[in-house]
């Protein structure tokens, strides 16, 4: 019998662990490396136990390809949550909307970004002057400056270092915020945190789907969402990179 591991928490909603099952599932479906879910409840979630091992470039390439597979599987709309899923959706303990629509702009300043600034302001740890740069920069995105006509991604969301897992097998994926988002989100997540092996990543990523010329320089437009996230609980740091991330959105959009 495989080795199981059991995350179980009582003061979650329900839907918690049932929301990191069903976007586990969705990924595997469209060809993404993640863990396997044995079981979940209203307060557990039981997954295959992974061993651990170095991260190598073979498996970054690798990892890359699934990656950019997964994406390809696509999601119905911008928003869009797991298929058959119908309930709440997280980021780390923080609500995340399953509102979804028509252009990624739209989705991408309303439901993924703007959501975080309130809690972030009320925390005090995101200044005026910051707070009223990402406003702009939300302006800008949700007027689809930088809408580029791609179509809905698989995403897992929440891709930063600690959710990619090395194993003897390759990489595995852990914890999502699955829905459909744009496909540099997830890629700029992995900068954002320091990915192992990126390099080798990205290569593997780009032998399967090109990204889009000038992909590196929208980074910072990419970083708004999890930058936003962490500005609303992880302190004043995240509030300086946002506002920094934003800056750049906005100088961006008057080069073009």
């Amino acid at each position: 019998m495989a080795a199981t591991h059991t995350k179980r928490r009582a003061d979650v909603d329900p839907d918690f662990f049932r929301a990191e099952a069903a976007g586990l599932r969705w990924l595997r479906d469209g060809g993404g490396p993640v863990v396997e879910v044995l079981d979940v409840g209203d307060d557990f979630i039981e997954l295959q136990r992974l061993a651990s091992a170095r991260p190598g470039v073979d498996s970054a390439r690798e990892f890359g390809m699934a990656l950019a597979r997964m994406h390809d599987a696509g999601a119905a709309r911008f928003g869009s949550p797991p298929d058959g899923y119908g309930g709440k959706q997280y980021i780390g303990n923080r609500r995340l909307s399953s509102q979804t629509h028509s252009t990624w702009g739209e989705f991408y300043a309303a439901e993924r970004v703007e959501p975080y600034l309130a809690p972030a302001i009320d925390a005090g740890f995101l200044d005026a002057d910051d707070a009223e740069f990402t406003r702009r920069a939300c302006a800008l995105i949700a007027a689809g400056t930088f809408d580029d006509g791609e179509p809905p991604a698989r995403i897992h969301g929440d891709l930063w270092s600690g959710n990619v897992l090395w194993t003897p097998d390759g990489v595995v994926l852990i914890d999502p915020a699955a829905h459909g988002g744009h496909r540099e989100t997830d890629l700029a997540m992995l900068d954002l945190f320091g990915c192992p092996q990126l390099d080798a990543v990205i290569a593997g990523y780009e032998a399967h789907h090109p990204l889009r010329s000038g992909w590196r320089e929208r980074i910072p437009l990419h970083q708004l969402h999890p930058l936003a996230v962490h500005a609303a609980g992880h302190g004043p740091s995240y509030g300086t990179a946002l506002g920094r991330a934003a800056r750049a959105c906005v100088a961006a959009a008057g080069e073009r």
